[in-house]
């Protein structure tokens, strides 16, 4: 019995085996019922209505009523001889599993050590052996178990680069090395969750703690997110590239939620999404860039609820939503930059519900809504930029209900308003600017005070959109 056999087993602590008395009967039991069923099935498949009565029986008749009682014997003893080497078959198997067990319990106790060891040499000796173990290991539990570790190592404390002693040429050294070391990890994490999940070595599915990781960089490229969580809570990212190009989400959940991004680049470019969540919730960026470019859409969710932006970028440039949810619900910016240029809306939801504008900018610059929702309902504007110049709107819905202007600049020049919907039903504008000049198409329901009342300083709308007289 090898090992992968035991991989696909069950993990146990310990075989559990009932009482062999019990077993014996239960078996006969079984068998005199599939018996009799056999039987009756054949009995009725004939059509038989009774029994012959023979008052005098031949010699053949006795010879095969003989041959009947023999056969039963053998039966029951077959049967007890199968119970007997199954029940033995999974005592070996159990040892097997122990043995392996212990095996692999050494072999991780020299990989533990290694890690710990002053030589970055042996340190990455210490990642590739705790990889092969997890590859190798008896049991999923196992498995995760040195999936931890690898983790537990990247949470170890880490200075940036930009934290290093000026001229410091061996604390240098000393940081490159530390850094090879780490970036192996993610290396390793990465090519395991490329392969499909049918793969013995695959990683999908498992969970990975990455909980205030210093990250200067790494590569989760073409990653496959089907399962487990994904942990990046509170983790800092201050420098490098954090890449998940052309990663898939389709399942489980990766969570940023708490992160820092002081600098560096998240970059999701052609990631595809179409299902589980990516959630940088309550996330600080006061610099540094997260990038979906030409991302798609089909399902999942991407959540910046309660994110704080008083710096950086986020873009979803060129992607294409047919499903699935962004959203910032409550979430504040006061600077920096949240851009879904050339983006496709045929489906899906973005959501800037509750959204606190007091600086930076939002920007669906020349984007294409068919279909899906755009939603700053609730929303309150004292500074910053949300721009739809050049933005066609054949579907789909933008709306801007009871958002509150006190500030701020919303562009919507050269915008196609030829289908969809856009409201600002409940709107109060009372600073700021809101432009519509040059819009093409009709009124935004909502947007135009009541007959007669005044049409507000900063409501600016192309001639055709004035009331009659005014």
């Amino acid at each position: 019995m090898g090992v992968p056999t035991l991989q696909r087993r069950a993990e146990r602590r310990g075989l559990r085996l009932w009482p062999v008395g019990r077993v014996l009967v239960l078996s006969f039991v079984a068998a005199v019922l599939v018996a009799a069923a056999v039987f009756y099935a054949g009995w009725d498949l004939l059509g038989a209505r009774g029994l012959k009565p023979e008052h005098r029986i031949d010699s053949k008749t006795l010879f095969d009523l003989v041959k009947l009682s023999f056969g039963v014997v053998a039966g029951a003893g077959a049967l007890v001889a199968l119970v007997v080497a199954y029940r033995r078959q999974r005592v070996d198997e159990d040892g097997a599993l122990r043995e392996a067990t212990r095996l692999h319990t050494e072999r991780f106790t020299t990989a533990v050590s290694q890690l710990g060891d002053a030589s970055p040499a042996v340190r990455l000796g210490g990642v590739h052996a705790l990889a092969g173990l997890a590859d190798d290991a008896p049991t999923r539990a196992l498995r995760q178990t040195c999936i931890d570790v690898l983790c537990a190592y990247l949470r170890l404390p880490y200075a940036a680069e930009a934290d290093l002693p000026a001229g410091d040429t061996e604390a240098r050294h000393a940081y490159l090395a530390l850094r090879e070391v780490r970036h192996t990890v993610i290396r390793l994490v990465r090519d395991h969750l490329r392969l499909d999940s049918g793969h013995p070595h695959s990683w999908q599915g498992h969970d990975f703690d990455f909980t205030g990781v210093t990250f200067d960089g790494g590569d989760f490229s073409g990653a496959v997110f089907s399962g487990g969580t994904v942990s990046f809570t509170g983790a800092t990212f201050s420098n490098g590239e954090v890449d998940f190009f052309r990663s898939t989400f389709s399942g489980g959940e990766v969570n940023f939620f708490g992160a820092t991004f002081s600098g560096g680049t998240v970059r999701f470019g052609d990631a595809q999404f179409s299902g589980g969540e990516v959630n940088f919730g309550s996330a600080t960026f006061s610099g540094g860039e997260v990038l979906f470019m030409v991302a798609t859409f089909s399902g999942g969710e991407v959540n910046f609820g309660s994110a704080t932006f008083s710096g950086g970028e986020v873009h979803f440039g060129g992607s294409t939503f047919s499903g699935g949810t962004v959203s910032f619900f409550g979430a504040t910016l006061s600077g920096g930059e949240v851009s879904f240029t050339g983006a496709t809306l045929s489906g899906g939801t973005v959501g800037f519900f509750g959204v606190t504008f007091s600086g930076g900018d939002v920007d669906f610059f020349r984007s294409t809504l068919s279909g899906g929702a755009v939603h700053f309902a609730g929303s309150t504007f004292s500074d910053g930029t949300v721009d739809f110049r050049g933005a066609d709107f054949a579907g789909g819905t933008v709306d801007f209900h009871q958002a509150t202007f006190s500030g701020s600049t919303v562009h919507f020049g050269d915008a196609q308003i030829s289908d969809g919907t856009v409201h600002f039903t409940g709107t109060v504008i009372s600073g700021g600017t809101v432009d519509f000049r040059q819009a093409v198409g009709t009124a935004p329901s909502g947007l135009l005070p009541p007959d007669g009342s005044p049409i507000p300083a900063g409501l600016l709308l192309p001639p055709a959109w004035y009331p009659a007289g005014s």
